[in-house]
C-alpha cells in the first residue's frame, strides 16, 4: 500500500486529499507558494514544503514537484484538479522516478485531452458524438465548408481546451469569419496549442456527466450521473446527483456508455465522461475528464463511496472495492460552489481577509473548504473558497435543506456567491427540475441580479420613468 503522498495542489481539494490520507493511515505532504504560507492545506498536512515566491509557477513545475516528492520520501503523488492534473508530462516524470501517479497513464491523459482524438475513440467504441469535424480544422475555408454541411449554428472549440475557454458559437458565416482566428489565438494562449475543431451547436442542452472508476485489473464501474446544467458563461455553478431530469432507462443507458468509454481506451483510476442531452433526449459525448472533478462529493453523498480513497487504492495496484451491483444511489445531493465573488456586481472577484467564518451543519450537510477566520484569500488563484454539499432523500427536501444550509453559512469580510445560489433555488423552474445550460440567461430575475450596480440602477430608473409616464 502507498505510505506517503505529495499533494501537488492547493486549496480545498488539497485539504480533501489530506483528510483521505489521514483516514487511510497515509502520510500527507503539502506544497505551497509564498502566498499560501498560511493556507489550510499547509496546516492540515503532516509535512509542508515551500515552492518559493512565485504565486503560480511553482504549482506548474512538474520536475520540481516530483523532485520534492522524491526528497520527502513519498511513493505517490496526487494532482487534485486544475494545475497539472491533466498534464501527461507530470505522469511521465512520476513514472520515470518511481513515484505512483494517482490518475491515469500519460498516454490516456494525452489521448483523451485531445478532443479530436477522444471523438475518434468514441466513434470507434460506438459512443454517439455530436456531428462535426473528424479532426482539427486546417483553414477557414474548410471551416466554412463543414459549417454549410452540418448546418449553423456551429461551435468552434480549442482541441485541448477546458474550463469554458477557447469556445465560440457561430450563428452564421459572418460570425464564423470573425471568430475563427480569435479562437485559435485563445487556444494558443490558454493551452499552448493553436488547434481547433468544429461541432454542431446543440441549443440549450442539459449537461450530464457520469463518474467512473476503473482499476488495472480490467474492472470498470460507473457511480451514476451528475447534472451540471446550471452554468454561467460555460462555468458550472452548482451540481446535482443524480439528475432529476433523467428516467431510469436513460440513467442505465448513459452509465453503460460511460463504462464502455472507459474500457475502450483502457482507462484506469477515477474519471468523468461528459455528455450533452438535447431536446429530443439524444445523448452526445462531449469530453472525458481524466482527473478528480470539483463536484465529486455529490456522487459520494448519494453512493456512500469515497472516490479519493478508491483513487489511492487503484494507484496502489489494488482491485476496485466495489462491483457494479454493489453501487446503489440513495436520495439526491447538490453541491454549491462558494466563490469569492460579488454576484450583485457582475461577479467581480472579492479577495481579501475573512474577518469571521463559520460553516453550516446538521443532517445531510457537508462543507469542503479552505478558509477560516482571519484567512487572507489571495488574488492569484481560482475564486472558489468552499463547497457546500447537501443531501436529502427526495428532491423537495433537498431544496428545503439547501436553503437552510446556505442561510446558515457565515462568511464575513468578502463577498460570496451564496446569495445568488439562494436566488436560483427560488426559481419555480428549478424547483420542478426543469433546467438546461441556458437557465441563468433565460431567467430575467437572475440576469438582473448579477448586473453591475451601475447598469442595474440605470435599468431601474428607466423602468420607473416608463411606469410614471404610463401613470402606473
Amino acid at each position: 500500500m502507498i505510505k506517503k503522498i505529495l499533494i501537488a495542489n492547493r486549496g480545498e481539494i488539497a485539504v480533501r486529499i489530506v483528510r483521505a490520507c489521514a483516514e487511510m493511515g497515509i502520510k500527507s505532504v503539502a506544497v505551497y507558494a509564498e502566498a499560501d504560507r498560511y493556507a489550510l492545506h499547509v496546516k492540515k498536512a503532516d509535512e509542508a514544503y515551500s515552492l518559493g515566491p512565485d504565486t503560480v509557477a511553482g504549482y506548474l513545475n512538474a520536475h520540481r514537484l516530483v523532485n520534492l516528492a522524491v526528497a520527502a520520501g513519498c511513493d505517490a503523488l496526487h494532482p487534485g484538479y486544475g494545475f497539472l492534473s491533466e498534464n501527461p508530462e507530470l505522469a511521465e516524470i512520476c513514472a520515470r522516478r518511481n513515484i505512483r501517479f494517482i490518475g491515469p497513464s500519460a498516454g490516456i491523459i494525452r489521448r483523451m485531452g485531445d478532443k479530436t482524438e477522444a471523438r475518434t475513440a468514441m466513434r470507434e467504441a460506438g459512443v454517439p458524438v455530436t456531428p462535426g469535424s473528424d479532426g482539427n480544422l486546417s483553414s477557414l475555408d474548410e471551416a466554412r465548408q463543414l459549417a454549410e454541411e452540418i448546418g449553423y449554428p456551429v461551435m468552434l472549440k480549442a482541441t485541448c481546451g477546458g474550463g469554458g475557454r477557447g469556445i465560440r458559437c457561430c450563428k452564421d458565416e459572418d460570425e464564423l469569419n470573425r471568430a475563427y482566428e480569435r479562437v485559435i489565438s485563445e487556444a494558443e494562449k490558454a493551452f499552448g496549442r493553436a488547434e481547433i475543431f468544429m461541432e454542431k451547436f446543440i441549443a440549450n442542452p442539459r449537461h450530464i456527466e457520469v463518474q467512473i472508476l476503473a482499476d488495472s485489473h480490467g474492472n470498470a464501474i460507473h457511480l451514476f450521473e451528475r447534472d451540471c446544467s446550471i452554468q454561467r458563461r460555460h462555468q458550472k455553478l452548482l451540481e446535482i446527483a443524480p439528475s432529476p431530469q433523467l428516467s431510469k432507462k436513460q440513467r442505465d443507458y448513459i452509465g453503460e456508455l460511460a463504462v464502455r468509454t472507459a474500457k475502450a481506451v483502457g482507462y484506469t483510476n477515477a474519471g468523468t465522461v461528459e455528455f450533452l442531452l438535447d431536446d429530443k433526449d439524444d445523448f452526445y459525448f462531449m469530453e472525458m475528464n481524466t482527473r478528480l472533478q470539483v463536484e465529486h462529493p455529490v456522487t459520494e453523498a448519494v453512493t456512500g463511496i469515497d472516490i479519493v480513497r478508491e483513487q489511492i487504492r487503484i494507484a496502489a495496484g489494488l482491485k476496485l472495492s466495489y462491483q457494479q451491483h454493489d453501487v446503489q444511489c440513495r436520495g439526491y445531493a447538490m453541491e454549491f460552489r462558494i466563490n469569492a465573488e460579488d454576484p450583485q456586481n457582475d461577479f467581480l472577484p472579492s479577495f481579501g481577509r475573512i474577518t469571521r467564518y463559520f460553516a453550516t451543519g446538521g443532517p445531510g450537510v457537508r462543507t469542503d473548504g479552505a478558509i477560516y477566520t482571519g484567512y487572507e484569500i489571495p488574488p492569484y488563484y481560482d475564486s472558489m473558497c468552499a463547497k457546500l454539499i447537501v443531501w436529502a432523500l427526495d428532491w423537495d427536501s433537498l431544496i428545503d435543506r439547501a436553503i437552510r444550509a446556505l442561510r446558515d453559512i457565515g462568511v464575513y469580510g468578502i463577498k460570496t456567491t451564496i446569495p445568488f445560489h439562494l436566488e436560483i433555488l427560488k426559481s419555480a423552474d428549478f424547483e420542478t427540475g426543469k433546467f438546461d445550460t441556458s437557465f441563468i440567461e433565460t431567467h430575467p430575475e437572475l440576469v438582473n441580479y448579477s448586473l453591475k450596480r451601475s447598469n442595474r440602477e440605470a435599468a431601474a430608473a428607466i423602468a420607473a420613468a416608463i411606469a410614471a409616464n404610463m401613470g402606473l
